[in-house]
């Protein structure tokens, strides 16, 4: 669940890490049925890197700790008007170095951290080897319309994924030629079928949803990337971030013009435990557990576990951690449904693995997701709400008249299509020609998650001529317009080295939803 990116200095196989650089809040600019559906406060703007230029900046710790000669405090009898910066860029050097020296503070104090990918154990011992999340220095402007239209679209695609997720035949029918080219989805699918003819119904449907945008320059219209229904990562690391921001910003208010409180209050961690715990609640049973789905490494462990602290602390609810290897090894599925892992009764089963093939090593993964899926555990996401969140879908919905099979108020299908960006199959010869002769001005992506599985530029033209040559696969890719936001000057840190970037974010919407 991430995205790739350009920048050598940056550069990592693990789009959960980088997405860790994701959890850059935004600052505001002004302008003006029985169910359970939010949309957090929660938001966070994703950089993705353009060009990148370290900066060095002098190691001495003795320095580091010196008291900070701010703009207006620096004036001489010559030079009596230095003005607090507005561009990240223009940031005096000494200042730099005092804003990120604090940054790495508040971090390392504050559990804004990730496993340090050069420590062998950091992704299966808590607390070995942890380095700072990768994060933007200070803040990124947004404007207040378009975050407004975003939130009040949440709990309308809170909506859409639950009736979506009903409709089997269309998610059968939707992918029917995709499981043919790609094997991931066709095990889904084939686990969704057995539940069918079965006729197993899920009585409780819990979502934890992300929806990412991208603000078009020209046009300024939000439009949608993708709609995340499985493993929505970073609810818990990007509180933080919004906390670190609004921290430097009113400690250094005289050296930077940024107003602190336009930042947005940041609540996806307590929203999103709060529908977990709603959720097990629901379940009836106070011994039962709620059980992660992880991976046997996991260097973003710790915004999991700000979920799992919360809900032991608030709402007294016991967690657990499984890989799906272990699922397989210790689980059983007793004759009423319920599911029991090591000996605990689980009641929600929450997934942050379980989304790409390389979780699936063996068929002991897929004999574990469908023992899960079998069971009368509340799901977080059910087999089908997974479904829902595929590419292809998000293009199936995008056709004339589909979103009229699952919504009936137009004016909320109207608030989703304003959303839309441009979504076409493979099969649409036109556009496919068009994509050839001006690949800039399009996006290939494939059943995967995560932006860094996207083909971008030259390589869409050279994608496309491929498959036309050798007949076959289109079926697992769909095109979608490719949106250029705007470019912004950011000081981004890794490693507790700042570093200046131009870059163009994403905006992520957090929406819980529970029937």
């Amino acid at each position: 669940m991430g995205s790739g990116y350009s920048s050598s200095s940056f550069s990592q196989s693990s789009s959960t890490l980088a997405q860790c650089c994701a959890t850059v809040p935004l600052q505001l600019q002004e302008s003006h049925s029985n169910s359970l559906n939010f949309c957090s406060a929660t938001r966070f703007l994703e950089p993705h890197l353009i060009k990148s230029s370290k900066i060095l900046i002098p190691k001495s710790p003795f320095s580091a700790i010196l008291p900070l000669k701010c703009a207006k405090k620096m004036q001489t009898q010559v030079e009596d008007s230095v003005k607090p910066i507005v561009d990240p860029h223009d940031i005096d050097p000494k200042l730099l170095q005092k804003l990120s020296y604090d940054a790495l503070v508040f971090c390392s104090l504050r559990g804004l951290v990730v496993g340090d990918r050069n420590s062998e154990r950091s992704g299966t011992v808590p607390g070995v080897g942890m380095v700072h999340a990768p994060v933007a220095l200070l803040p990124m402007s947004f404007p207040e319309s378009q975050w407004n239209q975003a939130c009040e679209v949440a709990p309308i695609f809170n909506e859409l994924v639950d009736r979506v997720s009903q409709d089997g035949e269309f998610l059968q029918q939707s992918l029917s030629r995709t499981k043919k080219v790609d094997p991931f989805t066709s095990r889904l699918l084939e686990i969704h079928s057995k539940m069918l003819q079965i006729n197993k119904k899920e009585e409780i449907r819990l979502g934890l949803h992300r929806s990412d945008y991208m603000l078009d320059e020209q046009t300024k219209l939000l439009l949608q990337i993708e709609l995340n229904t499985i493993s929505s990562s970073f609810s818990g690391l990007s509180c933080l971030v919004s906390e670190l921001h609004r921290s430097l910003l009113h400690q250094y208010s005289e050296c930077i013009a940024l107003d602190p409180n336009k930042i947005p209050t940041n609540n996806s961690v307590n929203q999103f435990t709060d529908a977990l715990a709603k959720a097990w609640n629901e379940y009836g049973d106070p011994r039962a557990v709620v059980m992660f789905v992880i991976l046997a490494e996991e260097r973003n462990m710790y915004d999991q576990h700000w979920l799992s602290a919360s809900l032991g602390e608030k709402h007294q609810v016991t967690t657990i951690r499984k890989t799906l290897a272990e699922i397989d090894a210790q689980g059983e599925l007793l004759e009423d449904g319920t599911l029991i892992v090591d000996g605990e009764a689980v009641a929600v089963i929450y997934f942050r693995a379980g989304y790409a093939p390389s979780d699936y090593h063996s068929e002991s993964a897929w004999k574990a997701r469908l023992l899960m899926e079998q069971s009368r555990a509340v799901k977080c996401p059910s087999i089908s709400y997974h479904l829902a969140g595929t590419k292809k879908i998000q293009q199936e919905l995008a056709k004339p008249n589909v979103l009229e099979r699952f919504l009936e108020n137009k004016d909320d299908i109207a608030k989703l299509r304003k959303c839309f960006a441009g979504l076409w199959s493979l099969d649409e010869s036109d556009t496919v020609k068009d994509a050839i002769e001006r690949p800039g001005l399009y996006v290939m992506k494939p059943q995967r998650e995560g932006g860094g599985n996207n083909i971008y530029g030259e390589d869409v033209k050279e994608a496309l001529l491929k498959l036309q040559k050798e007949g076959t696969g289109s079926d697992a890719f769909i095109l979608m317009q490719r949106i250029f936001p705007t470019v912004s000057h950011s000081i981004l840190m890794r490693e507790g080295i700042p570093h200046k970037e131009q870059t163009i974010s994403e905006l992520g919407i957090y929406g819980t939803y529970l029937r």
